[in-house]
């Protein structure tokens, strides 16, 4: 049993990682990379490192928002504790891709005493809302920026032919449609077994987490909040751009482009989006007239630096949650307010 849940565990970790690195090889395998170098090296790192600070802002807007939707569940927390989660979330997603969201859930259960299905629910509320704008954004470059989709295409032929055919949308939907139909019939039919009563006082708790979006008092500071975070995001992004003289010139709207790609790039199911991150960002480059080894080395240094960044702020997180809820004689807990 345990060597199954070691071997389960290894392919977790390794399996996405591995399919990581070997885009990121099929990118750089035919590159110079003394050229590559070359660029790095005259990279202002000054402003690189400054770029950082948006991004931990842009994490601590996040775990506000979040302590929003809890609010709405009418539960207390203590926002220190909903700061360091997130933060040790990322941290967790680049060792285990996603998993970093269940266990941001998991251990404010434990700190905080609310249950687990109902922090889930608030975390799916809250991926949806990035979702959301990510998909608004894509749509917002596309119509405005029509001739990029163009360009895009025409030096990235492979995108176009990924994207899946009617049949295996329908596919998708058939199976989506036969396991709800399973899950109706075992609610409605098998109902009396205690393994379903379980399962459906799970689910019921997820839904009473996800309502709370409807619950919330103060919609719009979610909604303000929500701008903010990926209005950080965007500067985390765009900031580097001044960092290499051959992107200092593009502008905010090709910077808005490449970031909105590079979101797409980070949903992909491997550790912090690597390679797929880096593939988005390096033919999104190439589009705007940079050349392969600038861009190459682009992505390569934002992305090395803004990871090792994420995981120390992560780390941090992880290690000062049971520190932070140490119980000492005469401690106050700080809870939001109202």
């Amino acid at each position: 049993m345990l060597y199954k849940k070691i071997l389960n565990t290894t392919i977790k970790i390794f399996l996405p990682l591995a399919l990581g690195f070997a885009l990121l090889w099929y990118l750089y395998r035919d590159m110079n990379f003394s050229k590559i170098w070359e660029s790095a090296r005259s990279a202002n790192y000054g402003i690189l490192l400054l770029s950082l600070l948006f991004g931990v802002t842009a994490n601590t807007i996040r775990a506000f928002r979040w302590g929003i939707l809890i609010d709405a569940l009418g539960e207390r927390y203590r926002t220190k504790n909903l700061i360091f989660a997130v933060l040790g979330n990322y941290a967790i997603n680049y060792a285990l891709p996603r998993v970093g969201e269940v266990w941001r859930c998991g251990i404010i259960a434990k700190y905080e005493k609310i249950l687990f299905a109902k922090l889930l629910g608030t975390l799916l509320v809250d991926r949806v809302a990035d979702t959301l704008t990510v998909g608004l954004m894509a749509l917002s470059f596309v119509a405005i920026n029509f001739g990029f989709v163009e360009t895009y295409i025409a030096h990235n032929p492979s995108v176009a032919i990924s994207f899946p055919e009617s049949s295996s949308v329908l596919w998708l939907l058939l199976v989506g449609a036969i396991m709800i139909a399973a899950v109706w019939f075992a609610f409605a039919r098998l109902g009396h077994l205690s393994i379903v009563q379980k399962i459906k006082g799970i689910l019921l708790n997820i839904w009473e987490g996800i309502k709370s979006v409807w619950r919330m008092e103060r919609k719009w500071l979610f909604l303000l909040q929500t701008l903010m975070l990926w209005t950080l995001y965007y500067l985390y992004f765009y900031t580097t751009f001044y960092a290499f003289d051959f992107t200092s010139n593009l502008g905010y709207g090709k910077g808005f482009i490449a970031f909105t790609m590079s979101s797409i790039g980070v949903a992909a199911p491997v550790q912090g989006g690597i390679g797929a991150w880096h593939f988005m960002v390096i033919s999104t480059l190439l589009c705007f007239g940079v050349l392969e080894s600038e861009a190459a080395a682009f992505a390569f240094v934002v992305y090395s630096l803004q990871s090792v960044w994420t995981i120390l702020c992560g780390l941090f997180g992880i290690v000062a949650l049971p520190i932070a809820n140490r119980k000492q004689s005469g401690e106050t807990e700080d809870t939001p307010e109202n």
